[in-house]
């Protein structure tokens, strides 16, 4: 927006001055043109075409062979609670940082998809402020609507194999974005983070892997919701909850995607939300299946719902809220609401979130991986020193419930600027 007010202040003046210098000067056809084609520029649709050669850690069961996109293996399922040997993997493009401001996204695939198999495109854009939206499922020819006016754009690729052999799998040759700006959507988010009570139950399933490919460890520490529209990369906390137990609460990512059902984002309000739009906001459609039958007692599979589930927990969460059995817990959707703080990035991977200052007090969260986190006060506290970086601060973490030391916050103060006291 400041480029675009920049240049018609810049062709306002030039108009002006050429009219205080008398009606025997104007301005040429040529000047006048291109003035008026770098305006459409800036205002206009901006077109790219991510490398899909780049597969990286965050990228699951996928390789670029022969200038195409496929699987690298045919027997992995999409999530580690599915059942079955239907292929599935998936890859996270570069983000793309925009000159001008976008709210839509349309996408041009290039690929093959035999019988059974199929590509889905999903987007996402990332505010000043460094956080995203969720992802948004661009379907054939038809422009994603991001819920906000973002500045840059990321896509996710993601490929389901189909039955046949040989040359029966899905394949991606090319995919051009091309992302503009649209109508305001109209606002949807909560001054503060959705919270519901849901019924949680236990994920196990150690060596198996989730479907943004972590492979679950033992006592591990994540969570799975029913929908990839708040599905992390690997190795980030972007989509994290905040789920309470008997015992304690616990921040932990969005790794994995279950239990029972896909596409239900039950959290989000329900003009908006995915599927199951006639449920209320908060109510899992599993567990309106369970409860009344909703939907003949059946998930979005056809499965019949043998609990009203709306969240799996690995096991090391599971056991740290002090749930003992399967048992209705409170989960914020951290990422639903406006942050109160200021946010910056983070540094180092499984960096310790703790209950006080001090690397003596209980864990009450972990940052899988570099992220942004939000800051709303600093201590000193207990100094420590990493990598040959000695420091005192802490930095009180709300999202999380804790104190990290701020020596994995990623920026070269020592007492993070604009942070007050605790």
């Amino acid at each position: 927006m400041r480029h675009r007010r920049e240049r018609l202040r810049w062709v306002t003046g030039l108009l002006s001055a050429l009219a205080l210098l008398g009606p025997a000067v104007t301005m040429s056809p040529a000047v006048a043109a291109d003035a008026q084609k770098s305006t459409r520029v800036a205002d206009g649709p901006v077109s790219w075409s991510p490398d899909l050669s780049r597969v990286d850690a965050d990228d699951v069961n996928v390789r670029f062979v022969q200038g195409a996109l496929g699987l690298r293996r045919t027997d992995v399922p999409a999530t580690a609670t599915t059942a079955g040997e239907r292929g599935y993997g998936s890859q996270v493009l570069a983000p793309r940082t925009l000159d001008r401001p976008v709210n839509r996204v349309r996408a041009e695939l290039s690929a093959r998809t035999p019988a059974g198999s199929r590509v889905t495109v999903e987007v996402r854009g990332r505010s000043a402020d460094g956080t995203w939206t969720e992802w948004r499922e661009v379907e054939g020819t038809t422009a994603a609507a991001l819920p906000r006016t973002v500045g840059a754009v990321q896509a996710r690729l993601t490929l389901w194999d189909g039955d046949g052999d040989g040359d029966g799998h899905a394949r991606v040759d090319g995919l051009r974005l091309t992302a503009g700006r649209g109508p305001e959507p109209r606002a949807t988010g909560a001054a503060a983070a959705v919270s519901a009570r849901v019924f949680a139950t236990r994920e196990g399933l150690v060596g198996r892997t989730t479907a943004n490919g972590h492979v679950i460890q033992p006592d591990d520490h994540f969570v799975a919701l029913p929908s990839r529209r708040g599905l992390s990369p690997n190795g980030s906390g972007q989509y994290s909850v905040r789920v309470c137990g008997p015992a304690r609460c616990e921040t932990a990512p969005v790794w994995d995607v279950g239990p029972w059902n896909t596409r239900d984002d039950y959290w989000n309000p329900s003009s908006v939300r995915e599927s199951f739009k006639d449920l209320p906001q908060g109510r899992p459609e599993a567990q309106a299946a369970y409860e009344s039958g909703y939907n003949g007692g059946r998930d979005g599979s056809g499965r019949l719902v043998a609990n009203p589930a709306g969240i799996d927990l690995a096991d090391g969460t599971f056991a740290n809220i002090g749930l003992a059995d399967n048992g209705w817990v409170t989960v914020t959707y951290l990422w639903t609401g406006a942050s109160t703080g200021t946010s910056f990035p983070t540094w180092g991977t499984d960096v310790r979130v703790r209950e006080q200052p001090t690397t003596q007090s209980r864990e009450v969260s972990r940052l899988p991986g570099p992220t942004r986190v939000t800051v709303s006060c600093q201590v000193h506290g207990e100094r420590i020193t990493v990598e040959g970086i000695t420091n005192d601060g802490w930095a009180y973490l709300p999202d999380h419930g804790g104190y990290v030391s701020n020596i994995f916050i990623d920026v070269p103060e020592a007492w993070l600027p604009g942070v007050p006291a605790c």
